[in-house]
């Protein structure tokens, strides 16, 4: 299997997994402080990642790539879980969706100015038509929209972004795993004082689907989709490779459907195939 194969292998794995993030969080947040959810998060992930790295002797980073990690933590372990976690106090797991499709496009830009690659001018047609597709379906859905709920979803996205291509080029060095464990790591002296501080007075009034949507969060959605997610931007293009981001919100939906039985509707099924005609379309033009 070639490298840029393996690199949509392992990118597709991740989307399917950060699928389940913003319902998961959209459950937790029902029953705890959306701050507490992003310490508690980020601590337990930091704290499985710093054995990881204990176990398996990994080098330190070096002292120039500590900024990097820094931009790595402050999107994708700080930014995007917090500011998610309060929109959803606003908005519906669905409406978040909306803006996933954007992600992409983001992570391109990014990718451009952090990963110095360079799409031809048909990957930007490909990007911008399939974010259209996805937030053009949610729109004519009709989907109820709060504006402080909408204004959280776009600065989360814009330091998603900005986490996610910055992680991929520094996982061409240090590998996927080894990058998103050593941001979580650089937090961990802020997050885990702030998880103890932000702990609510009772737990009884916490129920099991909002343990069970941290655990998720932490675990899957923290670090062990971040490993696959940076592995494949790195073989297979941050550009390029973050194009399946498109299909994250359906693949959202259908977890919906298939797990809380909601309604698969023939106008989503149509818009997938449009996303995936994009993602494919971006692929074949995303080399310079």
């Amino acid at each position: 299997m070639d490298k840029t194969t393996s690199g949509w292998i392992n990118g597709f794995i991740g989307v399917v997994i950060f699928a389940g993030s913003l319902p998961a969080t959209r459950v937790a947040v029902r029953d705890l402080d959306p701050v507490f959810l992003t310490c508690a998060r980020a601590s337990i992930a930091a704290l499985l990642g710093l054995a990881l790295l204990l176990v398996l002797r990994q080098r330190r980073p070096a002292a120039g790539d500590v900024p990097s990690l820094v931009l790595v933590a402050l999107g994708c372990v700080v930014g995007f879980p917090l500011l998610t976690a309060l929109a959803l106090q606003h908005v519906t797991s669905a409406h978040s969706m909306v803006f996933v499709g954007l992600l992409p496009l983001c992570t391109a830009i990014f990718g451009v100015l952090r990963g110095g690659e360079r799409p031809r001018p048909a990957f930007w047609l490909f990007s911008m038509l399939g974010s259209a597709f996805v937030i053009g379906y949610a729109l004519l859905g009709g989907i109820a929209a709060s504006l402080p709920g909408d204004m959280l979803m776009l600065a989360a996205i814009g330091v998603c972004g900005l986490g996610y291509a910055e992680g991929a080029r520094l996982s061409r060095r240090l590998g996927g795993w080894q990058v998103i464990s050593w941001a979580l790591v650089l937090s961990l002296p802020v997050m885990l004082p702030m998880t103890a501080w932000t702990l609510p007075a009772s737990l009884d009034a916490v129920g099991v689907p909002a343990w069970l949507g941290l655990g998720y969060v932490a675990l899957f959605s923290m670090l062990i989709g971040f490993v696959f997610w940076y592995r494949g931007l790195a073989q297979g293009g941050i550009a390029a490779v973050g194009q399946l981001q498109l299909l994250q919100p359906f693949f959202g939906l259908a977890l919906a459907a298939l797990l809380l039985h909601e309604a698969v509707s023939w106008a989503m099924l149509m818009v997938t195939l449009g996303a995936v005609a994009c993602v494919m379309g971006a692929r074949k033009f995303a080399a310079a």
